[in-house]
């Protein structure tokens, strides 16, 4: 199997590198994003994380989502494929849409 090479110097790298040792260029293409969770009674600080892996990751394009507690443990993580993710994400933006307000007569 061939190692990964780095996208801006072309120069090979080791898998256990998350940034080129010749060029300092990111390796991994991840974007994170954490949402608040809603205020509860038993404490606050409660977080969502949602990671964005994409090509060239190592890894294939997915989208992780785990649960994290506020003293920064996670207590749960899934993965979902792009197409999963992509329906989470129409049904949350249709689901949340406000409901139009009635016609007046």
């Amino acid at each position: 199997m061939d190692e990964p090479s780095c996208r801006e110097c072309s120069r090979t790298v080791e898998p256990r590198f998350r940034f080129c040792p010749w060029c300092a260029a990111p390796l991994r293409l991840k974007a994170v994003e954490f949402f608040r969770a809603v205020e509860a009674r038993d404490g606050d600080g409660d977080a969502l994380r949602v990671s964005v892996y994409r090509p060239g990751d190592g890894v294939e394009p997915q989208v992780r989502v785990s649960v994290w507690r506020a003293d920064g443990e996670a207590t749960a993580a899934l993965s979902l494929s792009e197409a999963e993710a992509a329906r989470m994400a129409t049904f949350v933006l249709r689901a949340a849409a406000p409901s139009p307000e009635p016609a007046s007569s």
